[in-house]
């Protein structure tokens, strides 16, 4: 978790829960989600007064580890990290932990594909968010 130099609060509400008293597990794409948009505000990719069609990155491919429940009122923090840019994509580890323990609650690989809405294709990872995205992960290459 160490390796993470992201992470956002995120409140767990009721209506998050499914008939087992735990967050359903669909939730937790929701929560990778809104930590992801909250990275992108704080590197100045976006703005809360943007529309998310000028972000130009599409959901390419999602996989989530289901390690412990969830429950309502729990304090919990979403990390956020780029692992790999490439051309077009950028592939992220994402986790969920529990804010108070730092026990790993679920965690996931996330591919992001940069695209233009407009044309509907794929384009080139902007140099401006490669640049910025390598310092603040301290990634090589």
């Amino acid at each position: 978790m160490s390796d993470y130099h992201f992470y956002h609060p995120i409140e767990v509400r009721y209506g998050d829960l499914d008939p087992q008293g735990h967050v359903n597990n669909a939730k937790h794409l929701t929560y990778f989600e809104q930590a992801r948009i909250e990275y992108w505000i704080k590197m100045g990719f976006f703005t809360e007064d943007q529309s998310f069609m000028e972000i130009g990155v599409i959901l390419a491919d999602v996989h989530i580890t289901y390690l412990e429940p969830v429950y309502f009122g729990q304090n919990i923090k979403v990390g956020v990290r780029v692992v790999k840019l490439g051309n077009k994509s950028m592939t992220w580890d994402q986790n969920i932990v529990d804010a108070k323990t730092g026990k790993e609650l679920a965690k996931g690989e996330v591919v992001m594909v940069t695209y233009d809405y407009k044309e509907e294709k794929t384009i080139n990872l902007p140099h401006k968010w490669r640049e910025k995205i390598k310092q603040f992960e301290q990634l090589g290459g």
